[in-house]
């Protein structure tokens, strides 16, 4: 596929855009001011890899935080700041690496010009987050007077009309280090706003359905949404939205650009669905194996596979593979029967055998 020719932006040391690898971001879902919980979680990020953090920025506790978690993280870190302005200030001051905010809250034209010079005076850029649910009052009476029919593109319009707006703001101060996203938690929306803008700007696009959901549901929905705009080349970095732990965000994004053959980052583990021909309690053991190989970078193809019928000839095509009987299994390593292993010692013999390729 062909990716949107767009410009370079950097968070930190991360390059957003032209072309560079599309990168995996995700939120931190503690308070901002209690540093330590904050910090335990980004760890828990940057293992499972985790490229871009953002933090919520409510009040000035939270905005004096951000220096203190900085310290002590090894990813980018991004303010995410509404309404106040001046926490947008204070948030610089206190070495965020980049800024988001949302044009239609954040005040006038005078404290958006405020936040850019700031941004200016320290290199950093600002992802301009327009959101449906939170358009500029002007806006939002465009789309109620639209047709029922005509919603999803009224409100795509009006995205990006906001955007456009206040990219205008920012660009007339000279200032260029510039990240868009136009999110919606319609799928439909998302993807007509990112069409439209690819139009009218060349700045990197930050992409995602905002409020996707909660576990499967969200998972279906955010891949659905990441999978349109990325297959059509639109997207420089993704933050799946899910109600749930963080590190579930991380996790459904890497599973998405592998999908799309866009990222290979960690085991891909493939393992049937299960039928009436299989004797050993797969759903356990590919579970097992899952946890078990977590944090391993390397890109290598694991089958949990659970009968004989397809379970050979997929285990015999992965890096590494099990093949499961009544009460036992074969494992194979590059394509070659290794051994027999009993079911209870299936999980941590494949594990073990994972590490030892790795390592």
């Amino acid at each position: 596929m062909n990716r949107r020719a767009s410009r370079i932006v950097r968070i930190g040391n991360v390059p957003i855009g032209g072309g560079s690898p599309i990168s995996v971001q995700s939120m931190t879902k503690t308070f901002t001011d209690d540093v330590a919980a904050t910090v335990d979680q980004i760890r828990r990020l940057e293992k499972i890899g985790c490229e871009i953090v953002r933090c919520a920025v409510p009040d000035e506790k939270a905005a004096l935080a951000l220096s203190d978690i900085k310290e002590q993280i090894g990813i980018p870190l991004v303010a995410d700041i509404h309404f106040q302005h001046k926490l947008a200030l204070m948030a610089l001051e206190n070495g965020a690496d980049a800024l988001r905010i949302n044009p239609g809250n954040i005040g006038n034209r005078d404290r958006v010009e405020e936040i850019a010079q700031a941004a200016i005076a320290r290199n950093v850029p600002i992802r301009i987050g327009v959101n449906s649910g939170s358009l500029e009052k002007e806006l939002r009476e465009k789309i109620e007077r639209a047709d029922r029919a005509e919603r999803c593109d009224a409100v795509a319009k009006a995205m990006v009309e906001s955007a456009r707006k206040h990219i205008g703001i920012l660009e007339h101060l000279g200032f260029d280090r510039i990240i868009v996203s136009l999110k919606s938690s319609a799928v439909p929306t998302t993807v007509q706003a990112y069409k439209l803008m690819a139009q009218h700007c060349d700045y990197p696009f930050h992409i995602g359905v905002t409020e996707a959901g909660v576990g499967v549901s969200g998972a279906v929905k955010s891949a659905v949404g990441l999978g349109v705009l990325l297959n059509e080349g639109l997207g420089d970095t993704i933050r799946v939205s899910l109600t749930g732990p963080p590190e579930d965000e991380v996790r459904v994004a890497y599973l998405v650009l592998r999908a799309l053959g866009l990222r290979e980052r960690g085991p891909e583990v493939i393992s049937c669905p299960t039928c009436g021909r299989c004797q050993i309690d797969l759903v356990r053991l590919a579970e097992e194996v899952e946890r078990g190989i977590e944090g391993v970078r390397e890109s290598l193809k694991i089958a949990v596979m659970g009968c004989m019928v397809n379970g050979p000839g997929e285990a015999r095509d992965a890096d590494l593979g099990i093949a499961g009987a009544k009460g036992s299994g074969l494992l194979f390593r590059s394509g070659e029967t290794i051994r027999k292993v009993k079911e209870k010692d299936l999980a941590r013999t494949l594990i073990r055998e994972v590490r030892r390729m790795t390592e």
